[in-house]
């Protein structure tokens, strides 16, 4: 992959790593981290995921539900293959 995927394939990504046990809260609040570092302009579900406990792994995948945008099949089937 060239490029980063947009922050709803990436979200998509995680709440799927979440629920198969893949990826740990711990590593999603890292990434929204990064992603409030990086952005022109912080969202609120960047705040809710980077505060959220990383023992809370239900409120992370609800916060992950917030992200806005498209997902892009083909970023998140070669995210998955990864798996």
């Amino acid at each position: 992959m060239e490029s980063t995927p947009n922050p709803k394939t990436m979200a998509e990504y995680y709440i799927r790593g979440l629920t198969e046990g893949f990826v740990t809260a711990a590593e999603v609040i890292r990434w929204a981290d990064e992603i409030i570092v990086a952005a022109p302009k912080t969202e609120d579900w960047m705040l809710d995921i980077s505060t959220a406990g990383a023992e809370d792994r239900m409120a992370v995948l609800h916060h992950l539900h917030a992200v806005q945008g498209e997902v892009d099949p083909a970023a998140l089937a070669a995210l998955l293959a990864k798996q």
